[in-house]
């Protein structure tokens, strides 16, 4: 009974702590692809909602590269499943978002496959990479109008073009009245009422050859028989302020309010009237007859008579 048995097994190995090896079901023995190779994530390769017919399906899509053809018939010749079974199939993967089979027109029906669902299409691969077509000439603008043929135009006389305000001179000013006889009494009585206005409006202070100047305009006011109390009024009241220039406002008024002149001026004696005038009518101290004269006697005849007795 003591003596071994060395044709016994000998009891398994204990696991060592952190080895990946299980100590039963399936042992992965892997190595590393460098190339030839297709990555499946377990929420494909373990989904509980599909077929195997459809996770195998759905492998072999995603190992294909882009732009093979997964239609219907094509898979049929690949595999031994019949077209009714790659048919289901391919609606389980579209059913849970690993497949999308576009309903717009494409140019070879491509379809567009899922490595997860959920996530966005991209451009490129929701069109068939199509030879692209060279890019349309750009339209060339429209030729602008040709500008009308000079012609000769014809001469039309046109009026003078009117002066801007800027080159618009100012009028010239009215000239300064002028009396019809300039004795040396009318000037000399001119320049004095001229000389003193200054006493009546102090802003009033002419030069002499401004008086020289405005003289035969006011001797035109007394020659019509102005007064002077009224000449003064006219030239002194409301004057402006300030006041620059005063022989421009006294040449502007004396030439401005000169009054007409007065019909009894019409009437008025030889000494103030230069031209002739026509001698009253007198009555003869000694025959009584009337005769024309300037100053009261005796008629012509009368005179001769007179003249004969002596």
């Amino acid at each position: 009974m003591d003596t071994p048995q060395i044709t016994a097994p000998s009891r398994g190995p204990s696991p060592v702590p952190g080895d990946a090896t299980p100590s039963s079901g399936v042992i992965h023995v892997n190595s590393r692809h460098a190339a030839g190779f297709t990555v499946i994530g377990n929420h494909l390769a373990q989904h509980r909602g599909l077929s195997l017919t459809a996770i195998g399906l759905a492998a072999h899509i995603q190992s294909l590269p882009a732009g093979a053809r997964i239609g219907i018939k094509h898979l049929a010749e690949r595999f031994p499943e019949s077209e009714t079974r790659i048919a289901a199939a391919l609606r389980e993967l579209e059913a849970h978002g690993y497949l999308h089979r576009s309903r717009s027109r494409l140019a070879d029906g491509r379809i567009v496959s899922y490595n997860q669902p959920g996530i966005t299409t991209p451009t490129h691969h929701q069109r068939p990479p199509v030879t692209p077509k060279p890019p349309a000439p750009p339209t060339p603008p429209p030729p602008l109008p040709l500008p009308p043929r000079a012609t000769a135009p014809t001469p039309v006389a046109t009026p003078a073009p009117a002066p801007t305000p800027a080159t618009r001179t100012t009028p010239p000013p009215p000239p300064l009245p002028q009396p019809q006889h300039l004795t040396p009494e009318l000037l000399h009585t001119a320049t004095t009422l001229l000389a003193d206005l200054r006493r009546h409006a102090p802003r009033l202070v002419l030069s002499e050859h401004d008086i020289r100047a405005l003289a035969p305009g006011m001797a035109t006011w007394l020659e019509r028989e102005t007064h002077p109390e009224t000449i003064r009024q006219a030239l002194t009241i409301d004057l402006p302020s300030p006041l620059k220039h005063p022989a421009r406002l006294l040449r502007h008024r004396i030439t401005a309010l000169l009054p007409p002149p007065l019909p009894a001026t019409r009437n008025s004696s030889p000494a103030n009237r230069p031209e002739a005038t026509v001698p009253p009518l007198q009555n003869c101290d000694g025959c009584d007859r009337a005769f024309r004269s300037h100053h009261p006697g005796h008629c012509r005849d009368c005179r001769t008579e007179q003249l004969t007795a002596a």
